[in-house]
């Protein structure tokens, strides 16, 4: 028992003085489930090297950092990151969406919102705070009331989280027919996505805050389908004595070398039935 917990103290020590992009590349690796060997093999690396830059017996290149943050499919802050902790300055800009390095970006998800039309269709950053909304995503939220008055009851500090939007009680979440179907799509969504960067505090204290709302059940979490999964998962909002069948898609930026531009998502809604489709033609004509 005695030599057991020597033995376990003795590693954790190591691993707390491990240089930081040891760590750091370390943590990447296991967060991706891959061994030594396969990071090594489709690196173009030594599995003896690659040993050696996570125990820090080797430093890194700057080509070698992004080499391997290619391979593990790192985003691009966190490159930034590995590349610091290296000692390395950073590659990758983060530009304000108003940049003038931007317009293109900007122009692309301006014109995807305006085509979308007169369907729903917004952009939202990686904490899920809304960037731009189209006006027949307003129009969709001014079911629930006046837009910003929805928006100030649902985060009274002024952010606009779309995912608080969805889980509020003063927001989508009382329309919802399918609300525990919905809720826990979205919990496990937000609770891998919170996996896949546990520094992001942020992501983190959101998915907290939604987890310890009343109306929704802590099995929730990463709970499978119970039954068959339809093809993609609807959004069945009631209206009186009619329910809206929406379904959503996420579109991102493919090659994206900036860190906004690829961590911007436009989520765009789809009708699935014709009443779905009408009412959505009807809501634009009347505004």
């Amino acid at each position: 028992m005695t030599t057991t917990t020597a033995r376990s103290s003795s590693s954790s020590s190591r691993q707390r003085t491990l240089p930081p992009f040891a760590l750091l590349l370390k943590g990447w690796r296991e967060r991706r489930k891959c061994s030594q060997l396969d990071l090594a093999l489709d690196a173009g690396v030594s599995q003896r090297h690659l040993s050696f830059l996570e125990s820090g017996r080797a430093q890194p290149s700057r080509e070698m950092i992004l080499q391997l943050a290619e391979v593990l499919d790192v985003p691009l802050r966190e490159r930034n990151q590995l590349l610091h902790a290296a000692g390395f300055a950073p590659v990758f800009a983060q530009r304000e969406l108003d940049n003038d390095e931007m317009d293109a970006v900007r122009q692309a998800l301006e014109m995807m919102l305006r085509h979308h039309e007169p369907f729903p269709a917004l952009v939202v950053n990686r904490e899920w705070n809304l960037v731009l909304a189209n006006t027949a995503a307003q129009r969709f939220i001014g079911l629930l009331g006046n837009p910003d008055e929805v928006w100030r009851k649902v985060d009274p500090s002024g952010q606009r989280n779309v995912m608080r939007m969805t889980f509020a009680s003063a927001g989508m979440q009382p329309l919802l027919r399918n609300w525990d179907q919905v809720a826990t799509l979205l919990l496990s969504r937000l609770q891998r996505e919170v996996a896949a960067d546990p520094t992001h505090t942020a992501l983190r204290e959101l998915f907290d805050d939604l987890s310890q709302l009343p109306h929704v059940v802590q099995q929730w979490h990463n709970t499978p389908w119970n039954d068959t999964p339809p093809p993609i998962l609807p959004l069945a909002l009631g209206l009186g004595d009619h329910t809206l069948n929406v379904f959503t898609m996420i579109s991102t930026f493919g090659t994206a070398l900036d860190i906004t531009a690829e961590e911007l998502r436009v989520e765009t809604f789809f009708p699935m039935d014709d009443f779905s489709r009408q009412f959505f033609l009807q809501l634009a004509e009347h505004k």
